[in-house]
């Protein structure tokens, strides 16, 4: 926008000038609501897509769903960048959804302008009028600390006795990382998809040096503390009496050869919250480097009950090679579009 002692003086050119900035506007409210009306279509697609997700396994679906999610990424960044040229409240009107309210939960700091002691204009005194609130969402990046334990040591002076508080357990034996980071580590891993090796950079520019080969290290250990969790994870789901299963492909890096496998990781889910359970719901995951057959008839192989899954010929002799006295139920797997009314039965879905 041109400053107020650039305008010109005429009335010509001043006319000249509100008739080009009207085209521009018209301009950018046309790209915007192409842009919108792109959005919301790429929109309806992905969550398209989502549910076809659901009802079949396919790599190249989660290429595609990926793809969308970022083309409309950088849409709604442009849908920013032309929209400036509009006033606030236009732009609220043409691209922002209604605001969502900020959790209640969160930590509230307050900051108070104080306003002037007496009236700017008169000098007069100030009544109160009230006050207005508004509330924005700030972030404070994460930190590092380091947490010393200091044990005082004393010597008894009758018997020369040394006495010492024993040192509080470590995740790992003589290990520097915290509860806290390890379990940082292990979800920006596993749940973030962050790689070790990223990791490391990023802690690089908060000072700290710890190498890819040290994060290994620590997840290699959690692991082993995490076992004893995943075997009463094993044991609460398969001790229902009914229990949704399904595989998922994987890719698994071969080391040294630069390419990938396919794996798998088989799911098994307890969540009997539809038909009025209060069990909490679970799943427990097991990997194994291929489709075989023998790996669920592994895993459920104490399992007494009811199996709902798909057609997978791999389940086929749970049902047919087990007790007869303490048979395996079958229960087909069925999908409902939400729309329906019914939750998907399908086992990936049965947490959601």
């Amino acid at each position: 926008m041109q400053r107020l002692r650039e305008l010109p003086s005429d009335v010509e050119s001043l006319t000249k000038l509100v008739l080009e900035q009207q085209a521009a506007l018209e301009i950018a409210d046309a790209a915007l609501l192409a842009r919108q009306m792109e959005v919301e279509k790429l929109k309806i697609e992905l969550l398209r897509l989502k549910r076809m997700r659901f009802g079949r396994s396919s790599e190249q679906l989660d290429q595609q769903i990926a793809q969308l999610e970022l083309t409309l990424e950088d849409l709604e960044v442009s849908q920013t960048q032309i929209a400036p040229l509009r006033e606030p409240a236009a732009i609220a009107d043409l691209t922002k959804p209604s605001r969502r309210p900020l959790p209640a939960n969160l930590p509230r700091e307050t900051q108070i302008h104080a306003s002037p002691c007496a009236c700017p204009e008169c000098g007069g005194e100030l009544r109160s009028l009230g006050e207005d609130v508004a509330e924005i969402l700030e972030y404070e990046p994460a930190r590092f600390k380091v947490i010393r334990h200091v044990r005082p040591k004393f010597s008894c002076a009758n018997c020369q006795t040394i006495i010492q508080t024993p040192a509080p357990n470590r995740p790992i034996d003589r290990g520097m990382a915290g509860p806290g980071l390890l379990a940082h580590v292990l979800v920006s891993k596993y749940c973030d998809h962050l790689p070790l090796y990223r990791q490391s950079e990023i802690y690089a520019r908060e000072g700290v040096e710890l190498d890819r080969s040290t994060l290994a290290d620590w997840v290699g250990h959690s692991s082993a503390l995490l076992a004893p969790l995943v075997t009463a994870l094993n044991r609460y789901v398969l001790s229902a009496t009914k229990v949704h299963a399904d595989d998922t492909p994987v890719p698994v890096l071969c080391p040294g050869r630069g390419t990938t496998r396919q794996g798998r990781l088989w799911t098994y889910v307890r969540d009997d919250r539809p038909s009025g359970s209060n069990d909490p719901a679970a799943v427990w995951f097991a990997y194994s480097p291929d489709r075989k057959g023998e790996h669920p008839r592994r895993h459920l192989k104490d399992f007494r009950g009811t199996l709902q899954a798909d057609g997978y010929a791999g389940f086929d002799k749970l049902y047919n090679d087990v007790d007869p006295n303490h048979p395996i139920k079958e229960a087909a797997c069925c999908a409902q579009y939400p729309e329906s009314g019914f939750i998907w039965s399908r086992c990936t879905m049965s947490l959601q």
